[in-house]
Order: C-alpha cells, then sequence, then structure tokens
C-alpha cells in the first residue's frame, strides 16, 4: 500500500492510446503526460529550484547512485529528506542509480546478491543489491523509487539478455519485500533488450507484483526508432492501464511523442540541459547553435515563439556573448529555454489529447520541428 499516490486518468484521446491524467503524490498532483528535467546530484545544473518550477515542471529526478557517492545518503536523511536538502516541494523521483553502475562505474562484478562495482568519483569499491538500494532510496526519501536492475547494452546477445531479464524480475521482489515506508511509490522497470518474447515476459511477470507504478528501461541507447517503438509495444503488453508508465532517459521529440502515443505518462532526459551546456538550442525553427558567428549582431530572440524568461528578455547576440565569454549566466538562460521548450510541448500534448486530436499534433509537430532538425 502506497500512501496519497494514485494516477487518475481523465481522458484517453479517442485514434490513439495517450491518455491525459493526474498523477497524485504526497508532495502535491501533476497532469500527465509530462516530462521531468534531470537534477542527477540534487540540482538541475545551473538553475535554482524557483527557476525550475516556473518553468512549469512537476517532478524531478534525482540519482541514488550519485548521491550515495557524494554527500552519502546518510547524509540527505540527516538534512530532512532529499525536498528539504535541496529545497524542492514538488515531488521528486530517484532512480536506483543501476543505470549510472553499468555506464559510469569500473570492474563490474555482477552476482545474484548484486553489483560490486568502484564508484566513478574516488574509485571506491561499492555494493549496490535490491535490499540495500531500497534503504539508500528510503534514507533519500523521494515520492517514486526505482527498482534495482541492469539496464542492458544495445545490441547484445539472446542467452546474456535472457539471465539478465530473469534476474532483474527477481531482484524487484527482492526491492518489494524490502520496502518499509509507505509514502514512497516503488516502480519496477521492464528490461529484456529488443527481444519480444522477454519484454512480454517481464512485463508480465512484473504486472504481478502489483506496483504502484512501471518503467520501460534499456531504451533510446543507440537503438533505430522502429525497434524502440517495438521495445515500448512488448514492455506494455501486460502492464496495468491504470498505473504510471514511465520511459527512462527518453528526451527526443519523436521518442517522447512516439511514447505518449503508445499510452505511457512519464519521461526524463539530460537531453536538454546538456544541450544547453554546449550551446545547442531547441526551437521552433530547428536546433540553434548559438555559437555561430551568424548570431554576433542578431538582436532578435532566440524563438519568437517560446513565453520563456530568456525568449522574453534575451537576445540571440546576447546569449552568444554569454556563451563564448563562458559566462555562467548564459548556461542558466539557455537551459531554462530547453527545459521550458519540452515542457510546454508536454502542455500542447495534453491539450491535443483532451481534444481528441493526439495524432495530428504528434505528426504537425514532428513536422515542423522533427528529429531531421537536430532534436
Amino acid at each position: 500500500m502506497t500512501k496519497d499516490f494514485y494516477l487518475e486518468i481523465l481522458h484517453v484521446d479517442k485514434y490513439t492510446h495517450a491518455r491525459y491524467g493526474i498523477l497524485h503524490t504526497p508532495h502535491g498532483d501533476v497532469e500527465v503526460p509530462m516530462f521531468m528535467p534531470v537534477g542527477t546530484d540534487g540540482t538541475v545544473k545551473t538553475l535554482s529550484p524557483e527557476q525550475v518550477k516556473s518553468l512549469g515542471t512537476g517532478f524531478i529526478l534525482a540519482n541514488t547512485y550519485h548521491l550515495s557517492v557524494r554527500p552519502g545518503e546518510d547524509i540527505v536523511k540527516e538534512a530532512g529528506g532529499i525536498h528539504k536538502f535541496m529545497n524542492w516541494d514538488g515531488p521528486v523521483l530517484t532512480d536506483s542509480g543501476g543505470f549510472q553502475v553499468f555506464s559510469l562505474a569500473s570492474k563490474r562484478k555482477i552476482t545474484e546478491d548484486g553489483v560490486t562495482f568502484r564508484n566513478h568519483v574516488n574509485g571506491d569499491e561499492m555494493f549496490f543489491s535490491p535490499e540495500n538500494t531500497i534503504e539508500r532510496e528510503e534514507k533519500i526519501g523521494a515520492d517514486v523509487i526505482m527498482c534495482l536492475d541492469e539496464c542492458i547494452k544495445y545490441p547484445a546477445k539472446y542467452r546474456y539478455v535472457k539471465d539478465s531479464t530473469e534476474r532483474t524480475i527477481r531482484w524487484a521482489k527482492r526491492c518489494k519485500a524490502a520496502k518499509t515506508r509507505d509514502d514512497q511509490a516503488l516502480f519496477g522497470i521492464v528490461q529484456g533488450g529488443e527481444y519480444q518474447d522477454l519484454r512480454e515476459m517481464c512485463s508480465l511477470e512484473l504486472s504481478k507484483l502489483d506496483l504502484p507504478g512501471y518503467a520501460i528501461g534499456g531504451t533510446s541507447i543507440g537503438e533505430p526508432k522502429e525497434v524502440f517503438s517495438q521495445m515500448v509495444d512488448y514492455s506494455l503488453k501486460y502492464l496495468p492501464e491504470d498505473k504510471p508508465r514511465y520511459i527512462m532517459g527518453v528526451g527526443s521529440l519523436d521518442f517522447i511523442l512516439e511514447g505518449i502515443e503508445k499510452g505511457c505518462d512519464m519521461f526524463d532526459c539530460v537531453l536538454p540541459t546538456r544541450l544547453a551546456r554546449h550551446g545547442a538550442l531547441m526551437t521552433s525553427h530547428g536546433r540553434v547553435n548559438i555559437k555561430e558567428a551568424k548570431y554576433r549582431e542578431d538582436f532578435t530572440p532566440l524563438d519568437e515563439e517560446c513565453d520563456c524568461y530568456t525568449c522574453k528578455n534575451y537576445t540571440k547576440a546576447y546569449l552568444r556573448h554569454l556563451y563564448t565569454a563562458d559566462e555562467s549566466f548564459g548556461k542558466t538562460l539557455l537551459s531554462i529555454h530547453n527545459i521550458r521548450f519540452l515542457v510546454h510541448l508536454m502542455e500542447e500534448a495534453r491539450d491535443a489529447i483532451k481534444e481528441d486530436r493526439f495524432k495530428e499534433f504528434k505528426e504537425e509537430t514532428l513536422k515542423k520541428y522533427g528529429s531531421e532538425k537536430g532534436f
């Protein structure tokens, strides 16, 4: 039983599986579908909590692995939990750290018990098991916590993916058994690589656990769009329709819109802030590289169609100046724009769902912005 956490589906688009609803959490209600900015270390890079909230963001995502490495989950607990520690009064989701263990850490050893590895900061040996992952996440105190899983590389051989996926299911059962707090919602993560039978098997077995929500993992890691689409379809096969569905690590427009059309509710990615720190902006005119010399004397807004603070108050020339001068304020302004761009896209998607025109909205959006323009 999870206290004060449930999804209220208010409307399903007549022509797709896209749905609009309210996700109720202990730290407030959030409309779905939604995009969650990533605050890996308990902060969305270059932005204050007040700035993030002003963008229309509901959830922030933080990471158990990174917070365990520094400052340590005990410090976060002493501070009163992640909300007080980072001064954020909205909902927070913490990833288990499984992806980071397998992508950042060195010298991993995977056993049935868990994963032993050396962290990427100082090389200290660490051990993540389903049980101590839940203990860490309970100390951190997010509203949504994730089961420990293995994020499998793409492509991978069937035998390895089968063994890994079966272990992920066993780990999910152990995570559920280890959970003690009733104010946190535990999500299982569907794995299975590109293989239909493994995705469907994982979906079925996790659904039997009757968890408050479910995530689709192991996507958007280099696979073609058609494979991504198939992975999502296979993963959704047995997931309950009345629970939130979260595609992890997806930030490109085409993948987000594909996920919404299939009935997924939650998305996150470092893409908007990472692009911003490298001078790349998502705009209604396609991708803008603010470093280019042609913007040196361009005194027009970054995007006339955008309602963000950056576009209302600053010109491309000024943004280019800040970027080339390596001023931190420039990274802040660019991050504000990119996050608002995706949050606003979700607002428009929700309106389209409520008006039964999501399919047309998706087609129009991809035609206007399209992945061919660098998104």
